[in-house]
């Protein structure tokens, strides 16, 4: 059997507030709490479901310095989707970002702690 992704981790400041943008961003649920560590699932999900990717927040007290050496694609289905997605996410609390990405089809975004994440034009 395959070995496969379940879950990725992500450093974070404030483990529990970056853990509501991401919820609010994705349309996904807060599944579980605790002292320093904040996951992240989509409605209806059963570990380990083959259909997703969960997010884990993990507290640490060091800011973020560099450019991500990861960071999280979302797709849009429209220009008109990706635009919608592009202001909800900015009432959110993400930010446009420059990674030097230049004229691209794509919209590079930060979110609150200054973590890099695309959202893809559809095709």
């Amino acid at each position: 059997m395959a070995t496969r992704l379940v879950q990725i981790n992500m450093k974070a400041r404030d483990d529990s507030a970056l853990g509501s943008f991401w919820a609010e961003a994705l349309g996904w649920t807060v599944s579980s709490e605790g002292p320093g560590v904040t996951n992240l699932e989509p409605e209806g999900f059963v570990y380990p479901d083959p259909v997703a990717v969960c997010l884990d927040l993990i507290a640490s007290p060091e800011p973020k310095t560099v450019k991500n050496r990861v960071h999280v694609d979302l797709a849009t289905t429209s220009a008109a989707h990706q635009a919608e997605v592009v202001t909800r996410l900015k009432d959110l609390g993400a930010t446009p970002a420059d990674v030097g990405q230049g004229d691209v089809p794509w919209t590079v975004m930060a979110d609150p702690e200054g973590n890099e994440f695309c959202l893809l034009a559809p095709g």
